[in-house]
């Protein structure tokens, strides 16, 4: 794993002027019940509704976008739901994502509000899917509407 994650940071600094990785993220997979717990613990209540709601909007017919993974910055650990495999371009996308939040974290980049950070996050994932003839709205169904609501502050 630690290969993947070098090759994966220094794909990241070079088209992305992300800062160099000095020491890999820990990574667990755990059950998606645990990756939206840990989403959900670093917001507020207040903070936790909003974002129930905007998820709920954007969802398919009312039902909100699962989390896929997270990245705990405290932690410095990446959490990858149990079934990820990293066989395919999608599931290493979804690392690809999350390596960005460990860069920004590592390289104490600032951003407006923590919904800002995934436009970086996102554009990343999609130019990894690109590799491969894939998109992020074919592959995740999420369109261009939902991603930019997605990386507004104040939503």
């Amino acid at each position: 794993m630690t290969a993947l994650l070098t090759a994966i940071a220094l794909w990241l600094s070079a088209n992305f002027d992300l800062p160099a990785m000095h020491e890999p993220p820990k990574v667990e997979l755990v059950s998606p019940a645990r990756i939206a717990a840990i989403r959900y613990q670093a917001f507020t209540a207040w903070q936790q509704h909003d974002l129930a709601t905007a998820m709920s909007k954007a969802g398919d017919k009312g039902k909100p976008r699962a989390t896929v993974a997270v990245y705990d910055d405290a932690n410095q650990t990446i959490y990858l739901p149990a079934a990820w495999t990293g066989a395919t371009p999608a599931d290493l996308s979804v690392l690809v994502h999350e390596m960005v939040h460990h860069l920004q974290n590592i390289g104490r980049l600032k951003y407006e509000c923590p919904a800002a950070r995934e436009e970086l996050a996102y554009l990343a994932q999609d130019k990894w899917l690109g590799l491969f003839g894939l998109d992020l709205e074919s592959t995740f169904d999420l369109d261009k509407f939902t991603l930019k609501v997605s990386t507004l502050c104040g939503y």
